[in-house]
């Protein structure tokens, strides 16, 4: 499959409509390598207008295309989502911000660990957020 075909394929199992633009955006936000702000968009897609990004954000956060971080940096952000994920509880895994580097990843393969609640009280949703050094600031690595 064509790499346009695979962002295409994406937009429709998620029923957002294809346009350039959104196209564009789902292809720059697929290449990052760790979770990203709107200002990394911003920079990556400098002749897209702040307002497109955030309404593009805003469109593929409702339709489950992307999942939103709060790592507790003052800035939200985002990563896209595999195709099957739901964002549903089940879904949610563990995030890990760096403290030397400020980059925030997504641990697809660690979910969160199940929280029993008292009577009453419903979960709707969880920031799981670990904080240390990543695998490229750690003194352990060099």
């Amino acid at each position: 499959m064509k790499e346009e075909d695979v962002y295409l394929h994406k937009l429709g199992e998620r029923e957002i409509k294809p346009t350039a633009m959104r196209l564009l955006i789902l292809r720059t936000m697929s290449r990052f390598e760790r979770a990203f702000s709107l200002l990394d968009l911003e920079i990556a897609l400098d002749t897209v207008d702040k307002s497109t990004l955030s309404r593009t954000i805003t469109l593929f956060l409702k339709h489950h295309l992307i999942h939103c971080i709060d790592d507790g940096s003052g800035s939200l952000k985002y990563s896209v989502c595999s195709s099957e994920c739901n964002c549903d509880i089940n879904d949610l895994h563990v995030h890990f911000y760096c403290t030397n580097c400020h980059k925030t990843y997504c641990l697809r393969n660690i979910h969160i660990p199940p929280v029993s609640l008292p009577q009453y009280f419903t979960l709707e949703s969880i920031n799981y957020v670990l904080k240390g050094l990543c695998d490229h600031c750690s003194p352990k690595r060099k």
